[in-house]
């Protein structure tokens, strides 16, 4: 039996400066790194996901056309493949990171399960033929692609568990409401210990 952490979409795009932007999404980064450091060989596989958007079509309506977005189905355009905004945050450090998946090419797509490896693997099929039966989940955002995850990851028989501490959302309602539903599906809502690690003796931070 195989433990995964899930570090769902720290991409550009999604932190500060980035097309659709996420508050807070840099220190997320920045705190996921500080935990990889510390925790990363307690996991048999890390798997992180990003969007890799078309840049040449809507991807199945997921890009908001003439009409604008209405940040529930449809959005600005953003992490389109082999561009500055797909790419991983700076401040997450992705030396750790066994697997990477893309996901949302041409299509819309909010799970890292929708997603497959350069392969063309699924996530689902990669974690079954790992035997992966706990999966911490951790990145951008709560209420969208955080969520998803970690309900299809359930969904699969997984036991669940995403670090609050880890993890930012879009709306703080929303990201509040996805939370209670990973725990209303059998999940785990805890926090890390990163804070014990953000700052050296003496209070110099990392």
């Amino acid at each position: 039996m195989a433990r995964a952490l899930l570090v769902v979409d720290v991409q550009n795009d999604f932190t500060e400066g980035g097309a659709l932007a996420v508050t807070g999404g840099a220190e997320v980064a920045r705190r996921i790194t500080v935990f990889l450091h510390e925790h990363a060989a307690e996991y048999d596989l890390i798997v992180a996901s990003r969007d890799w958007h078309h840049g040449d079509d809507d991807n199945g309506g997921h890009f908001a056309g003439s009409t604008g977005p209405d940040f529930v189905d449809t959005w600005p355009v953003h992490c389109v493949a082999d561009t500055p905004g797909a790419e991983y945050h700076p401040d997450f450090d992705t030396a750790s990171v066994d697997v990477h998946v893309r996901k949302g090419q041409g299509v819309p797509a909010y799970s890292a399960f929708e997603g497959t490896t350069p392969e063309g693997t699924t996530l689902g099929t990669l974690f079954e033929e790992r035997d992966v039966r706990e999966v911490d989940v951790v990145g951008i955002a709560t209420d969208h692609c955080v969520r998803a995850s970690a309900l299809d990851a359930l969904d699969g028989g997984a036991a669940v568990t995403v670090y609050e501490d880890l993890v930012v959302g879009v709306d703080p309602d929303r990201s509040a409401a996805a939370l209670a539903e990973v725990r209303a599906a059998g999940g785990v809502v805890d926090r890390s210990d990163t804070d014990d690690g953000l700052h050296r003796p003496g209070g110099a931070r990392l």
